[in-house]
């Protein structure tokens, strides 16, 4: 919800998108009195690499963090929290400047050599076995072996930049190169560390690194942030931090959390076996869940949560809102979202049978593959414009019911209910197609956009002790629930079983076209 609230006790929460950061000052009781977004650019290139500069990174959260200062007027802050895009290195020095652009999460460059780690002389699913019952055993999961986790990413900065690789001191994500910037200090979390997959989370309350994992990966140790648990205060910010963001200097900051992590409590459904799906330039259905388990079939595993004691269901798909974008930006089919909405409202369900895979940088779950790409078929003549908008609304959406069958499975139950958070949340057509596809309550949360960083900001009180993890659900408003169109069934269902099979048919077309 957003308000305007003066004389509470107020947190400045960051955001750091692929797009660009948002920040957000946010009351004690989750109203956000003020917030802005700054642009970042990101910088994609030849063999799969995908970068941005941590130095824009901050520019940007500094320009967007005095605006919303500003605009929130006199209020008392008592702390700064971070979410950020998750899975991504930053190479610092002992000075803490970065060393190169940061490699982020769409980054697959280094997926022939997690492939040589993580294989062997006989092979399981691309793993020798005896490294992924390991794997799995300790951390709860194992690397993708499209290249896109950060142990990929030091493996190709390692072969692609030696030099860089021999003055780093310490590979970051980004969410904790944010923490250097504020506080100075060096760390990182349970949570943040996890798509390492080099630590052992058998102990939720005591995660540290394993050595044989190490080993194996090559990577070393001390090179790699110290672990602190969930809801730490890691220190303070510094004058030079103070000045940057138009802040107090001496406000304490709490640990990070990866953009999954928060938006569970970004969504409001923080109980265990709650879900949310997010969409925004990718996407995820995910929440909290009481074990420790992996489905490397499907590419879902439960890692620590962003609360202590807790884990986290963790799956991605790389591009869905960033689908919408492809259509603006580079077909030219709408000049804004809100013209796509209409055109979808022109089209019954179904789009004429028009299929579109929303694979545009490969895919992590429920197919670990870095080479498929997206597509329409079944195009003809008298196919319309608003058609192949429809279209990709509903094949995001058709992804998210192939990646929902796996992540049920994997909580071994039906999840009959998913609060819905991320840009792609605004649209009420969205999230009717989701209801309609999915056969599932679609939740549509308020201010959807705003979800991580209102997660960051419940996750920052809940670390300084101001609010319990009871009062979370009632902090966030539910703008309307979206449920099944008993109508559409039968059509999305005949449209999922061939979406589906179009993947199993093509990907090693595409297998063939793409290796880089």
């Amino acid at each position: 919800m957003t308000g305007s609230v003066r004389g509470e006790p107020c947190v400045l929460a960051v955001d750091l998108g692929t797009g660009g950061p948002k920040v957000a000052v946010v009351s004690e009781a989750g109203r956000i009195l003020a917030h802005a977004t700054e642009p970042v650019p990101l910088h994609l290139l030849e063999g799969g690499g995908a970068e941005q500069d941590p130095d824009d990174w901050w520019a940007a959260i500094s320009a967007a963090s005095r605006r919303a200062v500003a605009e929130a007027g006199p209020v008392e802050l008592i702390g700064v929290g971070c979410t950020a895009q998750w899975s991504g290195t930053v190479p610092v020095d002992a000075n803490g400047s970065a060393l190169m652009r940061a490699v982020i999460w769409m980054d697959s460059r280094g997926n022939s050599a997690i492939r040589k780690v993580a294989g062997g002389s006989v092979n399981v699913l691309g793993y020798d076995p005896r490294k992924l019952m390991r794997w799995v055993q300790v951390t709860g999961g194992a690397p993708g072996l499209s290249g896109k986790d950060p142990v990929a990413h030091i493996l190709f900065i390692r072969e692609a930049f030696p030099d860089v690789y021999a003055r780093t001191t310490t590979f970051l994500e980004p969410v904790d190169y944010l923490n250097l910037r504020l506080t100075g200090e060096v760390s990182a979390s349970y949570d943040s560390i996890a798509a390492h997959w080099v630590t052992d989370n058998r102990n939720i309350d005591r995660v540290d690194y394993d050595a044989k994992l190490l080993e194996w990966t090559g990577l070393d140790r001390g090179r790699l942030p110290d672990l602190v648990a969930p809801g730490t205060i890691i220190g303070q910010v510094t004058d030079a931090a103070a000045a940057d963001l138009g802040i107090p200097a001496g406000l304490p900051v709490t640990t990070g959390s990866g953009d999954v992590h928060s938006a569970v409590f970004g969504s409001g459904a923080v109980a265990d076996f709650e879900t949310h799906l997010y969409i925004g330039t990718s996407s995820w259905i995910s929440g909290h869940v009481p074990f420790k388990k992996t489905a490397p079939t499907s590419n879902v595993a439960s890692i620590p949560a962003a609360l202590a004691g807790r884990y986290l269901i963790a799956d991605e798909h790389e591009t869905a809102g960033a689908c919408l974008t492809f259509l603006r930006d580079n077909l030219g089919f709408a000049d804004s979202f809100d013209e796509m909405n209409a055109m979808v409202d022109r089209v019954p369900a179904g789009s004429g049978r028009v299929l579109f895979t929303p694979w545009l940088n490969g895919e992590r779950s429920p197919v670990d593959d870095h080479t498929v790409r997206g597509s329409f078929h079944n195009l003809s003549l008298s196919t319309t414009r608003d058609q192949m908008v429809r279209a990709v609304y509903e094949g995001v959406a058709l992804n998210s019911r192939w990646l929902l069958e796996a992540v049920e499975k994997f909580a071994g139950r039906r999840l009959d209910s998913l609060a819905f958070v991320g840009g792609g949340a605004n649209s009420d057509q969205w999230s009717q197609i989701h209801a309609d596809v999915l056969g599932r309550e679609i939740r549509q949360v308020a201010d959807p956009v705003l979800a991580n960083v209102r997660g960051a900001a419940i996750l920052t009180l809940l670390a300084l002790d101001r609010i319990a993890l009871t009062d979370v659900p009632a902090m966030v408003e539910v703008k309307r629930t979206y449920r099944p169109d008993p109508a559409n069934a039968a059509e999305y269902d005949l449209l999922f079983a061939e979406f589906v099979t179009l993947y199993k048919q093509t990907k090693g077309i595409f297998k063939r076209l793409n290796r880089f």
